[in-house]
């Protein structure tokens, strides 16, 4: 029951655990309708108008988390969608005049305007919606600054201009364009944009008794509190069904081997290179710099890494990607890839499954590394091209003159692959991490921030420091293809 709660994360959460529920018990197609009654049962509203939005914004997420698009007549299979019943909400007028306005006799701001979208009221300047051009020039002319600038959130925050507005100013998301990055699912206030989940189909998959196993990502330590380790969570999530898990640090270690030569081979060549692991910056580099696909690594990212390991060592085991990404669901659908993970899951989805099957953390113990530190910390900016710098030096190669950009946000991404077009980057190569901060401030994170970095860093220092090739000659019977084709 969401009675008294408005917090996005509260609803989103409590969605993907009721659905979550049903799945396990078998009973989701024949319960799924009695959902919005039961977290919205009225008679008041809790976060909309009336109880009816409420529960219609619950019907889509319910439809989000089955994998679907949040209403029958949405076409768009991006990962990341619209919830048209909860983004209704939002003002659709950018530019507003506030109480601040003087009616001052200059009138700069009906001045600067080309478009003839300002007349003066009795108390204050009026922009008409329907002339406005969005440009801006009144808001910087006013004196008084009493011209406010609501441009959506959303919008705002996407940072490859991928957010439009429809005839009724429902947003719309160019699929072409956008990368999945999920800045806008962070950044919108009303939680009006999310992400489809496979979550329905692994549980599915778990029922029907399938070998198959989690692959978590590096940023998982810390996130479920300082005293969960990898063990405990290894132990956890078998109970909930999957056969076994693996780390994704160790398929990050590949990916430092395996990148750390191409670079070497990039620098003697004097040929700038970018990583390869972040998917949304991935994703930049083809939708919007696609001249530049010749300067990408060809390395596969440490998920794709470490599924193609699970299956040398498992053949015929589906296997799961777990992390803080929403990216990284765009890739396991990406034929491109070829021996990618199955599917991808968030945080926030096992955390549902945890609380679906009555799992107390708490309860588990034990201790498991499959990766070494380096592997560990591709979960924070410049985590890869420590990394790699690492395995570089393993080899003997000499690594003092190579100079790394990181790009620390797609904002940052953006700006160093237009310097790298126009031939204009100093450095030699581009670390991209297309959330500040790094995958730890991922948007299907369980927790971020301060808290989450210091749970983090108790976890981190428990780890032992092997390095990444001596950890790597434990698989050294397990081939795997490290490029894409």
């Amino acid at each position: 029951m969401l009675q008294g709660s408005s917090d996005i994360n509260t609803i989103k959460h409590e969605v993907l655990f009721e659905v979550a529920k049903l799945a396990f018990r078998g009973e989701l197609n024949e319960k799924e309708d009695q959902i919005p009654y039961d977290l919205i049962p009225g008679p008041q509203a809790n976060f909309r108008c009336c109880i009816y939005k409420e529960r219609e914004i619950i019907r889509q997420r319910i439809r989000l988390a089955k994998g679907m698009s949040p209403s029958a007549n949405q076409n768009n299979r991006n990962i990341v969608q619209v919830i048209n019943s909860a983004c209704e909400g939002c003002p659709i007028t950018r530019f507003v005049v506030t109480d601040n306005c003087q009616k001052c006799m200059g009138k700069k701001c009906q001045q600067a305007c080309n478009f003839h979208a300002i007349s003066m009221l009795r108390d204050r300047a009026y922009i008409d919606p329907s002339k406005c051009k969005e440009c801006g020039k009144c808001s910087q002319a006013c004196p008084y600054n009493a011209i406010a600038d609501l441009m959506r959130p959303c919008k705002r925050s996407c940072p490859v201009d991928a957010i439009s507005m429809d005839e009724n100013g429902i947003v719309v998301i160019d699929e072409e364009r956008c990368i999945n990055c999920g800045s806008c699912i962070k950044d919108c206030p009303f939680g009006a944009i999310s992400d489809r989940s496979f979550m329905v189909d692994v549980i599915n998959l778990i029922r029907n008794g399938a070998e198959i196993y989690a692959m978590v990502a590096p940023a998982i330590e810390g996130q479920f509190g300082p005293q969960v380790s990898i063990g405990i969570l290894a132990d956890a999530i078998k109970e909930i069904g999957f056969t076994g898990m693996y780390e994704v640090s160790l398929g990050a270690d590949l990916v430092s081997a395996s990148e750390s030569q191409e670079w070497a081979e990039a620098y003697q060549e004097g040929k700038k290179m970018t990583t390869s692991c972040c998917p949304a910056f991935v994703n930049m580099i083809k939708k919007h710099f696609p001249t530049l696909l010749s300067n990408m690594s060809t390395t596969v990212s440490p998920m794709a890494a470490t599924a193609k390991l699970v299956r040398a060592i498992h053949p015929g085991a589906i296997t799961v990607f777990i992390g803080p990404c929403i990216a990284k669901k765009g890739e396991v659908l990406d034929s491109i890839t070829q021996g990618n993970a199955d599917y991808a899951l968030t945080f926030d989805e096992l955390n549902a499954m945890f609380r679906a099957r009555e799992i107390n953390l708490s309860s588990f113990g034990g201790h498991m590394q499959q990766g070494s530190v380096y592997g560990k910390n591709f979960a924070i900016a410049g985590g890869v091209t420590a990394s790699v710098i690492q395995a570089m030096e393993e080899k003997g190669i000499d690594t003092e003159k190579i100079n790394v950009l990181g790009c620390n946000g797609a904002a940052e991404c953006k700006k160093a692959l237009m310097m790298l077009k126009a031939g204009r980057l100093p450095a030699d190569f581009i670390e991209g991490m297309a959330c500040v901060g790094g995958c730890v401030n991922g948007p299907g994170s369980v927790l971020t921030g301060r808290q989450a970095q210091q749970n983090r860093a108790k976890q981190i220092a428990t780890a032992d420091k092997r390095e990444i090739y001596e950890n790597l000659r434990s698989y050294e019977e397990y081939p795997v293809e490290m490029h894409r084709k």
